[in-house]
C-alpha cells in the first residue's frame, strides 16, 4: 500500500456542500478528493457525537471472536450512521465496515479506478467497555488500494485530524509534521499494535514486543490504533510498530502519518507494500521520521523476532 498523490479517480457524483471550517484547510479546497475529505470529516464528527452522548449510558456488549474482542451497541449505531452518509453521497462506491464487512455499491455506472471506503466506527471498543475514554472514529477512502482521504475524530476531546493525499495532514492546531527534536538519550517513546488474529503466544509478536519494551523509554499499547497514528502525526510519540495490523484502520492512519512527513517501512526495512485486501502478514510495519528510521529498524532487527515473522 503506497500513498497516492492527488491523481484523478474517475467521475463520481459530488456530495452536497460541507462547511470548510477548521477541518478543511485552504490547501484542501480545490484539490482532488476535497469533497470526499469534507464528507469524511463531517461524518466522523457526527458519529463521534453520537458515541460520546451514549458513552456513560447502558448499552449491550457482545463478544466478537474467541480472543476477547467485543462489539457494542455504540459500534453498531455509529457504523450505521457512517455507512448511511457515505451511501447518500457515493452510492457506487464499495464500503468495508468493521462490523458489517464488505458492502458493494449499487451497481450503477462508476467509471475509473475502484473506490473503497474503510469504516472503523469505534476504534477502542474494549476501552469503552471498561470506561477508559480512549477511542476514536475513523474513515478512509482508498482508490485502487491507495489511501487518498483519511479522517479521525476523538469524541472525548472533540479533536479531528484529517489528511488529503498530496496536501498534508491537519489537526486543530494546523498542519502536522510529526515528532521534532532528537530522540531522548533514554530511548524513543514507541507504540505497539497487533492484529486481532495474532495469537497471545505468537512467538514473533512476543519476542518483538518484549525487545521493544526493553529498548524504548515507553511502549504504549492503546487498543486504538487510529488514536496512536494521530499521536505519531502530532509528534507525541517517536515511532509506531505494528505486527499483522488490521486492514480496517490502517489506511486512515497511514495516510495521516505519510502526509505529516513520516515514513512507513516493513519490518525488514524494505518498502511497505501491505494492502487492504491482502493478508495481514503483509501489514507488519515500522513508522517514524525518516531520520530515525535506521535506529528504529535496528531495534527491530536486534530483537531477532524477524526469524519468526512469516
Amino acid at each position: 500500500m503506497g500513498i497516492t498523490r492527488n491523481e484523478p479517480a474517475g467521475p463520481q457524483d459530488a456530495p452536497g456542500p460541507f462547511p470548510a471550517g477548521p477541518f478543511a484547510p485552504e490547501a484542501f479546497a480545490s484539490a482532488r478528493f476535497a469533497a470526499e475529505q469534507r464528507l469524511a470529516v463531517a461524518t466522523v464528527r457526527e458519529a463521534g457525537a453520537l458515541v460520546r452522548a451514549r458513552f456513560q449510558d447502558e448499552y449491550d456488549i457482545q463478544p466478537k471472536g474467541d480472543e476477547g474482542d467485543v462489539v457494542t451497541d455504540l459500534d453498531l449505531l455509529a457504523e450505521r450512521l457512517v455507512v448511511q452518509r457515505l451511501r447518500e453521497h457515493y452510492p457506487h462506491d464499495r464500503i468495508v465496515a468493521e462490523e458489517s464487512g464488505t458492502l458493494d455499491g449499487d451497481g450503477g455506472p462508476a467509471a475509473g479506478p475502484r473506490r473503497t471506503w474503510l469504516v472503523d466506527p469505534l476504534d477502542g471498543s474494549n476501552n469503552v467497555v471498561i470506561g477508559l475514554p480512549a477511542y476514536v472514529v475513523g474513515v478512509a477512502l482508498c482508490v485502487d488500494d491507495e489511501p487518498v482521504v483519511g479522517a479521525i475524530h476523538d469524541p472525548v476531546t472533540d479533536r479531528t485530524w484529517s489528511a488529503l493525499t498530496g496536501c498534508g495532514a491537519y489537526g486543530p492546531h494546523g498542519r502536522m509534521t510529526g515528532p521534532s527534536g532528537p530522540l531522548a538519550a533514554s530511548g524513543p517513546l514507541l507504540a505497539w499494535t497487533q492484529g486481532h488474529a495474532v495469537a497471545r503466544d505468537d512467538p514473533a509478536a512476543r519476542t518483538l514486543k518484549s525487545a521493544l519494551e526493553i529498548r524504548s523509554r515507553r511502549l504504549l499499547q492503546l487498543w486504538a490504533p487510529l488514536l496512536t497514528w494521530s499521536m505519531l502525526a502530532r509528534g507525541d510519540i517517536d515511532g509506531f510498530v505494528g505486527y499483522r495490523a488490521e486492514a480496517i484502520d490502517f489506511p486512515a492512519g497511514a495516510l495521516l502519518a505519510a502526509e505529516a512527513g513520516l515514513e512507513i517501512r516493513s519490518l525488514d526495512g524494505g518498502a511497505f507494500r501491505g494492502s487492504i485486501d491482502g493478508p495481514d502478514t503483509d501489514r507488519s510495519f515500522v513508522a517514524g521520521r525518516p531520520q530515525d528510521m535506521a535506529y528504529l529498524l535496528d531495534l527491530v532487527r536486534r530483537s531477532e523476532a524477524l526469524d519468526h515473522v512469516p
